[in-house]
């Protein structure tokens, strides 16, 4: 359960001009003016203004105070948050006009039928993907009733509001990552349900690797089309490009010619792996030119032409590349792949305007019902050798996915390829430690001379000490070569990875900002508050350390999940963990009931049976930042007694948190091994205290 409602506007055509991530960031900037002086008047408005996104360097102070001149007479005239959403949407109208961009040059714009002021959605797009989804979705059991979607109707968005519909696509990309039980599929569902399932979609959706950063569950209560279509593409994507790796076709391998090739190969986006796929299969064709995208570079046809005939030559017609008419040559193309049975995701139209994602979706298709790679048995074994072993893959999958998750603007697919040059890395800690990042000794991609990827990888690993991480004999040639021990850990020992993340839960926990009278936060702190909550719960049930076997059967989350949400959990659907089978169940619904809250969290359900020590530790930290946000609910004071009442902290002026630095970010024996558990009930009653606002963890 998510507490967040969205930042709400009277005027609905106002609110729909923007998402809920811009509405905060609006309204931020807008109470941040207003705190300066007490209120806003048109006269704050020009200096404030000539700062934001699409106006900066278009519009001067000048030219934004005369333009307000010409709506209000009085500069001390007050300014309320509807006005000046009003007055931005004004003046990035007036730029782009400035600018000379309009619809045409404007990144905002797309080619599409449908409109608003800011926003368009592609209507081929929105067709391919409704029958996508009436494809995959038909016979589901919750969604056949609503099904099949009339992609000429706004039904696709109507079916969107209550989530069941995304996290059921999900799903379907990738799946088992949501455990369908913790869904809400009542036919009405209340706002609280309807809020669970988006909070769920949003999360599991970070899980698989889509880029959800602009988007929040009010956009998607609402049916955002712009948004709802955008967060639809990229789940579809992951589904088509799913197997385009070495682990799950490692046919792939024929591409390349020997090992270098092989590691280049296995860093690649799976969209890079498909175009060499392409470009292997039209060498082999004859064709002179190399595809190097799915849009300009196909819009003519030959390419397909000579790809179709080299992967199903029983289905060629000579008449394809005699054409001139590159629509009537597309429609042909499309013949020729349909008795290849592949889904029509695009039209002739979709080709010869070049459209990149149904292109990008239709040679997916194409390579999934008909490859035309080899089955030599001897290339297959060698390329399942380059495979990792299971715990390493698992670890890299969720550091590559929650750094993702960070809205970076270097997209990570190999977390050992991509982070050799260092920038990704600096990026990272940039985004958990704003300003600890030189950025003027820092040398952005692409970097051809190996000494500048080695300075950036230097500063890498001199913020990791400065952050308190053990980083002893390691120098930053070490992130170049690309060892995996020191990216990744090995066993119960840390990398960079684990220090990250560890690092940025308890940075959120210590922006929490509740008393802690300088108490630094560490494991024993958070294993104390969940063992403290589960007993506030009326629970038995306690975790000795982050590697407690005993949390392999799952109970111990369950019961602490429900202890901070107590409708959260549906005990009918626990087992009791005996076998590995009911342990999956178990782990599978921890994982999905934590979503359902608000959790971002990047484990899977192995990694709880196993008791995967650094991901238990941020599972634990995760559901304990979620509980700790929550508003108190006071309890009725008692008739008998009325104690004194406890000054309450000024939200303003209460600058303590729970942490002043971080320290011991290790997770040896020594940091996270708690089982001499004399002290945790004391520690734990200060942490429940923390958590109902009195007093610190630290005590007194």
């Amino acid at each position: 359960m998510s507490s967040f409602v969205g930042v709400l506007v009277s005027d609905p055509w106002l609110q729909s001009q923007f998402t809920q991530v811009e509405l905060r960031g609006l309204r931020s900037t807008y109470l941040s003016m207003k705190r300066e002086s007490g209120h806003a008047t048109v006269r704050d408005l020009p200096q404030v203004m000539a700062k934001m996104k699409g106006l900066v360097e278009r519009l001067s102070e000048e030219e934004i105070l005369a333009i307000l001149g010409e709506s209000y007479l009085d500069e001390d005239a007050e300014v309320e948050f509807e006005s000046f959403l009003k007055v931005y949407l004004n003046l990035q109208a007036r730029a782009a006009d400035k600018m000379g961009s309009g619809a045409k040059n404007s990144s905002a714009f797309l080619k599409a039928t449908t409109t608003t002021l800011l926003h368009t959605i592609d209507e081929s797009e929105k067709s391919s993907y409704v029958a996508h989804i009436n494809s995959y979705l038909g016979e589901d059991p919750f969604l056949k009733k609503y099904l099949p979607l009339d992609p000429a109707t706004n039904d696709l968005f109507e079916l969107t509001k209550n989530g069941v519909l995304l996290c059921k696509l999900i799903n379907v990309a990738v799946p088992g990552t949501i455990d369908e039980r913790a869904i809400n599929t009542k036919r009405v569902l209340n706002p609280w349900e309807r809020n669970e399932n988006h909070t769920l979609c949003l999360n599991s959706a970070k899980a698989i690797g889509c880029t959800v950063v602009n988007i929040g569950t009010q956009d998607l209560v609402e049916g955002r089309s712009h948004l709802v279509l955008g967060l639809i593409s990229q789940i579809i994507k992951i589904q088509l490009l799913a197997d385009l790796n070495l682990k799950k076709t490692p046919q792939l391998v024929e591409l390349v010619d020997d090992d270098k090739d092989v590691e280049e190969l296995m860093s690649l986006a799976p969209e890079k792996v498909l175009l060499r796929w392409m470009n292997f299969h039209l060498k082999k064709a004859g064709y002179k030119k190399p595809v190097t995208n799915f849009s300009s570079d196909v819009k003519d046809g030959e390419a397909y032409a000579y790809l179709l005939n080299v992967l199903a030559p029983e289905h060629c017609s000579p008449n394809t590349l005699d054409m001139k008419d590159p629509t009537a040559r597309a429609e042909l193309i499309l013949e020729h792949a349909e008795k290849m049975d592949c889904k029509r995701y695009l039209t002739p139209k979709d080709i010869v305007e070049g459209s990149p994602n149904l292109n990008l979706a239709f040679v997916a298709h194409i390579f999934h019902h008909r490859s035309g790679l080899s089955t030599d048995s001897k290339q297959i074994s060698f390329a399942e050798m380059m495979t990792d072993d299971v715990q390493v893959s698992r670890e890299e999958r969720a550091f590559r996915l929650w750094i993702n998750s960070l809205g970076t603007v270097t997209y990570v697919n190999n977390v050992f390829e991509d982070v050799r040059n260092g920038w990704v890395l600096l990026e990272v800690l940039d985004k958990v430690s704003p300003g600890s990042v030189n950025w003027k000794q820092a040398s952005k991609p692409p970097i051809k001379m190996p000494f500048r990827k080695v300075e950036n990888c230097n500063q890498v690993i001199r913020i990791g000490k400065q952050m308190k991480f053990s980083l002893v004999n390691v120098a930053g040639n070490d992130i170049v070569q690309g060892n995996k021990k020191l990216i990744l850990g090995k066993g119960p020992s840390s990398g960079l990875g684990a220090y990250l993340m560890r690092f940025n839960i308890l940075q959120l926990l210590k922006n929490l900002r509740f008393h802690s009278q300088g108490k630094e936060m560490t494991d024993a702190d958070i294993l104390s508050w969940a063992n403290a909550k589960v007993k506030s719960s009326g629970r038995s049930s306690q975790m000795e350390s982050f590697k407690d076997k005993n949390l392999s059967n799952g109970i111990f989350f369950l019961e602490l999940l429900s202890a901070v949400e107590k409708r959260v959990v549906n005990w009918n659907l626990v087992t009791k963990g005996e076998s590995d089978e009911e342990k999956k169940l178990n782990a599978t619904y921890i994982i999905s009931v934590a979503r359902k809250l608000g959790c971002s969290i990047f484990l899977l359900p192995e990694d709880i049976m196993e008791v995967n020590q650094k991901m238990i530790l941020t599972l634990t930290a995760s559901i304990m930042y979620w509980s700790l946000q929550q508003p108190v609910v006071e309890p009725e004071p008692s008739p008998q007694a009325t104690p004194e009442k406890e000054e309450e902290p000024s939200a303003e002026s209460d600058n303590g948190s729970v942490t002043e630095s971080v320290s011991n970010i290790t997770l040896d024996d020594a940091a996270s091994d708690t089982s001499q558990v004399e002290n945790v009930d004391a520690c734990a009653s200060q942490i429940e205290n923390v958590e109902n606002g009195h007093t610190s963890v630290g005590g007194e």
